[in-house]
């Protein structure tokens, strides 16, 4: 049987002011997407609601709209995927060997206080799965609790878009909070690239993350690795 990995997906499009819009960072779910398929894995897209994905405008612009996004674009079945994702609700966490986040500033908004992929995440966790995110995508690992109460990410090296990043991106005027330092509050030993932008991935046991959107390929590589 391959192994099956769970890609988590937003259903947010805009910060709090409305005409800035957001969404899913396109190449972050195809390169990590390309890198699993070409493992063998079988892949499946979650999101906190169910249903569509609005896609962040930025990430379909030179140079974030690389060939493995365009390509996903032109398929319409590929885009039917971001139509029809699956709730939390729906998915028992048994069938997955990992659970693998995707960012963009959408995930600050509905990733944290989804008790579902909580669920799903200490669950796969807990028995020895991965767990991963890249970019934003640690947003979703936030409040995220263990059996015994500790947050998943208390004492593990964890990683994701810093706030220095969010200043040269000129979005910290419009992010909801500093979740680089959210991370540090709940005792995650939080670690970054020496420079901005570049692509850095690590793991501590079967918690892999990545730190922007050129990260997304090094991190699905780590879980490969780890899965074995």
């Amino acid at each position: 049987m391959p192994k099956r990995i769970l890609t988590v997906v937003t259903n947010v499009g805009h910060y709090d002011d409305p005409s800035h819009r957001t969404g899913l960072w396109l190449s972050e779910l195809t390169h990590a997407w390309h890198v699993f398929e070409e493992a063998g894995f079988e892949q499946v897209l979650v999101s906190p609601q169910g249903g569509e994905v609005p896609l962040e405008p930025r990430s379909l612009k030179f140079p974030n709209y690389d060939r493995t996004a365009k390509a996903w674009r032109a398929d319409p079945s590929r885009m039917a995927l971001l139509t029809s994702t699956k709730s939390p609700d729906e998915i028992d966490s048994a069938e997955f060997e990992a659970i693998f986040f995707t960012g963009g500033h959408a995930v600050m908004y509905d990733f944290p206080d989804s008790e579902g992929l909580q669920r799903i995440s200490r669950e796969i966790f807990e028995r020895g799965g991965v767990v991963s995110s890249v970019c934003h995508g640690y947003c979703g690992l936030l409040n995220t609790r263990l059996s015994n109460g500790e947050y998943l990410v208390a004492g593990r090296k964890v990683t994701g878009f810093a706030w220095q990043e969010e200043v040269l991106a000129r979005v910290d005027k419009l992010v909801p909070y500093n979740a680089e330092d959210e991370m540090k509050k709940r005792g995650a030993l939080y670690e970054k690239a020496r420079l901005p932008f570049v692509s850095y991935a690590i793991s501590d046991g079967n918690l892999v993350t990545g730190q922007n959107p050129g990260s997304a390929k090094a991190t699905a590589r780590k879980v490969v690795e780890v899965l074995g």
